[in-house]
This record gives C-alpha cells, structure tokens and sequence, in this order.
C-alpha cells in the first residue's frame, strides 16, 4: 500500500503517519529526509526521536531517496517517509536541476514496483499567498507538481488540519 499524507506545519501530519506505521503490525523503518543544520532543527529533530517506539531503525538519507526505498522495501515492511518537502529543499540548495529532475523522476519511478507498505509524509506549501523570492516560488512550484503527481500514483491521500485526517482518495481509515 502506498499512502501520501499532506499537511500545514504542526498539523498531525507526522503523528498520524507515524499511528498508521505502528498499527501496521509490520515492522517499521523510519526514514528520515532532514540535516540538523541548526539548532531549531536538532530540536524538531529530537522531538520527533522521542516520540517514536524503540524497535523501529532509522535511516537518514537527505538526497537519494529513490535508492533506499528501493534498498529496503520489502513483503511485511513498512517505511515511513518524513519528510518529503525537507527532501525537495536539500536538493533545491544543491542547485542542480538535473540531479533534483533525477531524484524526483528516480522516486516516481520507483514507487510501482516496491513491495510492503510505504507511508509518504509532505508539507502543503501551496495554501497561502505567492512567495515574493524566486527560490520560494519555485520550491512552491517543485512542491505543488510532486505532491500531484504523488496523488496519482498512491492508494490512499490524506490531507490533515489541526489534528484530524480527510481522506482525498482511498479507502477510509
């Protein structure tokens, strides 16, 4: 099963990802997409940590996504994706936009053929006003077309505000 859950900042997005992952029964591994590059950051980083159950592994790849979903997806495994928009920013300030146009292609690609359950977590940037700066926008923008094109590929799309989950497509929870 293939899932893509959507959300504002602090909107329970992560914690009813990480809900679905533990009440899976299978085993669970948490891959994580951020770089604690700041203080701030290491926080949000720990929060997240302590939350989690002890027997599921963690794995923090921040740019080849595609390659560890493809690593470690496997019958009776579920990889939990946190979180998506974090890793569309590390590969933004890489400014290179063929390798963000591989990893994203390399991710799209990828996703048909892994077995298990994979849970994708991402923040909708797409709510507010337009961003003034031109790497705003186009983050927005990379955003925006990831998130779509996710949709169309997932079994179930979840859309989360202030704690409470709507179901865009897919079977209810």
């Amino acid at each position: 099963m293939l899932e893509l859950i959507l959300g504002g900042a602090r909107s329970g997005k992560s914690r009813l990802a990480e809900k679905l992952a533990a009440e899976s029964g299978l085993t669970v591994t948490y891959i994580a997409t951020s770089q604690a590059l700041d203080g701030e950051m290491s926080a949000r980083i720990a929060q997240h940590r302590a939350r989690r159950p002890a027997q599921w592994s963690l794995l923090e790849e921040p740019l080849e996504l595609a390659r560890v979903l493809r690593e470690r997806a496997a019958p009776g495994r579920c990889l939990l994706v946190d979180c998506l928009t974090l890793w569309l920013s590390n590969l933004l300030m890489l400014d290179d936009q063929a390798r963000l146009e591989a990893e994203r292609e390399a991710l799209l690609a990828s996703l048909a053929t892994l077995p298990g359950r994979i849970i994708l977590v991402s923040n909708e940037t797409g709510l507010g006003v337009v961003p003034l700066g031109e790497l705003t926008r186009r983050y927005v923008d990379e955003a925006g077309w990831l998130h779509q094109a996710l949709a169309e590929r997932c079994e179930r799309v979840i859309f989360t505000m202030a704690g409470l989950p709507m179901i865009l497509k897919g079977d209810a929870l």
